[in-house]
């Protein structure tokens, strides 16, 4: 995969938190992290600074953020399908999927709702972390293995031969 364009800016703040898609100074949610890709943009919370393997999955997670939007709609549909195939499937590998994916209604996979394309979105991205990372273990990683070696799969079929532009 070849990374280039523009620079991605990176910035540190203590706290943060987000609101809808806003950084907020009270309130919202904390996050680990916040993509903000039309401006290219990464806000990470001073407190991964404490933990490189954190630092590390958190980072490869939201520079996919980057990646699966150019993808190319034949590429993101392929991995919607694979994730349709494991709707039945507890577990995740990442809360920002995790959550996202309790949420689901059938109705959503069937109308490919804005909820269930930003579980793929955050699906994808943790995938990534998952298998990029260098972390084999985590709390949040709740997928089956059987899920698991599906995705790394798709991954090494669909993304080795891509060149990305980000």
């Amino acid at each position: 995969m070849i990374l280039d364009g523009a620079p991605i800016r990176i910035s540190v703040r203590r706290d943060l938190r987000v609101a809808g898609d806003k950084i907020v100074r009270k309130g919202g949610t904390a996050v680990h992290a916040a993509t903000f890709i039309r401006r290219r943009h990464m806000v990470l919370d001073a407190q991964l600074l404490e933990n490189d393997g954190e630092l590390r999955r958190i980072v490869v997670h939201e520079l996919f953020h980057f990646i699966w939007v150019r993808l190319g709609n034949a590429v993101r549909r392929s991995f919607e399908e694979l994730l349709a195939g494991q709707r039945p499937a507890r577990g995740e590998l990442g809360w920002s999927s995790e959550y996202r994916k309790q949420e689901l209604a059938p109705v959503d996979v069937r109308r490919r709702s804005r909820k269930w394309r930003e579980y793929c979105c955050e699906a994808f991205c943790d995938t990534a972390a998952f298998l990029y990372a260098r972390r084999k273990t985590h709390d949040e990683f709740t997928l089956a293995q059987r899920y698991r070696r599906k995705r790394i799969a798709w991954f090494g079929k669909n993304l080795s031969s891509q060149c990305v532009r980000i």
